[in-house]
């Protein structure tokens, strides 16, 4: 099963790296480089306080934090571990040109997403790549389909990762019963989602920030404590993206197609860029210019994509990749980070389980909300509920499934979410580069008045 599941999401990934790549230049040429040119911008409109007088469920910093509770989770933990096992430290070179490339991706669909939203049946919006098919390419089948991988990739990437992996630091820690921290964080979620995106939003933009500060600063130690090796764990992220690595100790080495594979599948499931799931979020901000919502949005990936980082130069400089456990096992996903930080931090552990669970609940939260506005599109608002209840459902009993096989489940759901969104990306990238420019306008218009 394992093999085959390997063998499929290779079969997926390998061309799709190469579509994901190509729609993202082809956006960055289109928008003139907006992530490079405006990204410091980008940062202070994410920050800074703005009157929100237009259409929208919440604020623009809330509908930002919600997207960045969906993307910084144990991907930035594990999934970063993960990927230097499989794909040596390498693929974290392959991890940022994704990012960066995945910036463009981030601003075309979420401002598609406040282009084309809609006010559903509780008068709250709903927006997303199923909309802006619908509406911008009258594709409704392609807008269903994208919806039903959005389905499968909540419970995925959203659901069993998470709660398996805050499982699974939780124990590695404390020694306590899976079932009970799964059981935990179902009723946990169960009550947060029945109040809908307004909670949702509310709690992340608390969690987030608080969470982000607490692991990074844990990051940084580790790092500092060994400066030394820095320069040469950078070096080694250059060479061997190209060249692969050898083995070290029990990691038997990768090539540059492993490394680019890895570095890709983690780049895009920390940062969801040209998945399609952040605009989802996006689109529920209170903003009448997409453009300026884009931008917000924008910021996302590079947020994320500075955890990611951190993880990175934490486990590199540590020197734990190709080491074993006390089990004989060698060190991956969310135990490799834990050992990175215990190697310098007296109960570093902790910092590690409490950076765990609280980016997986909070990826948790994201992403039921992006599954929920995804049954709501097929399903109507009857179908609300029972998501709600089946999601935290799941949470509880994702503790038990092995975690080798929930990752590539989940990289396969990925790229099926990717493709029709990547689709409507490439066929509607007129309509971005013309909310790009009205932005502007507006906003030289304004600075014009004001001077």
């Amino acid at each position: 099963m394992l093999t085959f599941l390997n063998s499929l999401s290779a079969w997926i990934w390998n061309p799709l790296f190469f579509v994901l790549t190509g729609i993202g230049l082809f956006l960055t040429f289109r928008l003139k480089g907006v992530q490079f040119k405006y990204l410091i911008f980008s940062l202070k409109q994410a920050f800074s306080s703005h009157d929100e007088k237009g259409e929208g469920d919440i604020s623009h910093f809330q509908a930002l934090m919600t997207a960045l509770a969906a993307t910084i989770g144990i991907g930035n933990i594990a999934g970063v571990a993960t990927a230097i096992t499989i794909g040596g430290i390498g693929s974290i070179f392959w991890l940022w040109v994704t990012a960066l490339i995945g910036m463009a991706l981030k601003y075309g669909e979420a401002a598609l997403a406040l282009k084309y939203r809609v006010r559903d049946k509780k008068n709250e919006m709903a927006g997303g790549p199923m909309y802006y098919i619908e509406r911008g390419l009258g594709w409704k089948w392609l807008a269903v389909l994208f919806s039903l991988f959005g389905i499968l990739a909540s419970l995925f990437i959203g659901n069993v990762i998470q709660s398996n992996s805050i499982a699974a630091a939780v124990n590695g820690t404390f020694q306590t019963n899976p079932w009970f921290v799964g059981l935990g964080l179902s009723l946990l979620t169960g009550i947060v989602l029945i109040k809908g995106i307004k909670s949702i939003g509310n709690v992340t933009a608390y969690l987030v920030p608080f969470m982000a500060l607490l692991y990074i600063t844990g990051c940084l130690i580790v790092i500092g404590f060994n400066f030394a090796s820095v320069p040469d764990v950078i070096w080694s992220i250059f060479r061997t993206a190209f060249t692969g690595q050898a083995a070290v100790g029990g990691f038997t080495g990768s090539t540059l197609m492993l490394a680019m594979q890895m570095g890709v599948t983690r780049g895009v499931f920390s940062n969801e860029s040209g998945l399609g799931s952040a605009p989802i979020a996006a689109a529920a901000a209170k903003s009448d210019l997409p453009g300026h919502q884009a931008l917000i949005s924008m910021s996302g990936a590079f947020l994320s994509t500075v955890v990611c980082s951190f993880t990175a130069l934490a486990i590199g400089t540590s020197g734990v990749l190709g080491q074993t456990g006390p089990d004989g096992e060698l060190l991956n996903g969310t135990l490799m980070t834990i050992a990175a930080f215990d190697s310098v931090i007296p109960f570093g552990s902790v910092i590690v389980v409490i950076g765990s669970f609280l980016f997986g609940y909070s990826t948790i939260l994201g992403w039921a909300y992006y599954g929920e506005k995804c049954c709501e599109y097929i399903f109507g608002a009857k179908g609300i509920f029972l998501y709600r209840f089946f999601f935290s459902v799941i949470v509880l009993f994702g503790v038990a499934i092995p975690l080798n096989i929930a990752w590539v489940l989940a990289d396969i759901a990925n790229a099926c979410m990717a493709l029709p969104n990547l689709v409507a990306l490439f066929m509607l990238s007129g309509v971005v580069v013309a909310e790009k420019n009205a932005y502007f306008a507006t906003l030289r218009l304004h600075e014009a008045k004001a001077v």
